[in-house]
């Protein structure tokens, strides 16, 4: 089971290894990808072409020069700052706060692997059967009863308890 503790969850974002990391450093793509790959987001490559949505250099559009996996950075063509002794250095963003507008496809692992997104959505997904009754096969499932929290089960024991001491009363 997964944990829900803040600082666990900062310990494992902290030690994850580099193949881990590399999935950590997705961006979503732009509409228009996401229509033709039948993909929501997409770890970030050099080479591919991003847009900054958050932050002060927001529309800006460039190529990633380098991904930093390691603090879990990007750095984008034509997003600097100038030092103080006068040289220019990227700025560090991260891939949460870019849409990827442009893939780099040179990578033939990364073609295959958005090639078969594609192919499961274009093949025939099997229909719902259907029994002679025309009822479904798979029947919905039933809604799950909520759990009684303390304060829900101390009222109950208190109606209880008071309707015992009324018949004790009355009889």
């Amino acid at each position: 089971m997964k944990t829900t503790q803040p600082k666990k969850q900062r310990k494992m974002l902290y030690q994850a290894p580099s193949h881990i990391r590399y999935k950590h450093l997705s961006a979503p793509l732009s509409p228009s990808l996401k229509i033709s790959h039948n993909v929501g987001s997409l770890p970030v490559r050099s080479g591919d072409t991003v847009r900054i949505m958050r932050g002060d250099r927001k529309g800006l559009e460039g190529k990633v020069t380098r991904v930093d996996r390691k603090e879990y950075r990007i750095f984008v063509e034509g997003v600097t700052r100038e030092k103080v002794d006068g040289t220019t250095t990227f700025v560090p963003i991260h891939p949460s706060k870019v849409m990827i507008t442009n893939l780099n496809l040179d990578d033939k692992w990364r073609r295959e692997s958005l090639k078969a997104g594609i192919a499961v959505t274009e093949a025939e997904k099997p229909e719902e059967k259907l029994v002679e009754e025309g009822k479904k096969l798979e029947e919905p499932k039933k809604p799950r009863k909520k759990k009684k929290t303390r304060k829900t089960v101390a009222k109950k024991t208190e109606k209880v308890k008071m309707e015992k001491v009324e018949e004790s009363e009355s009889g």
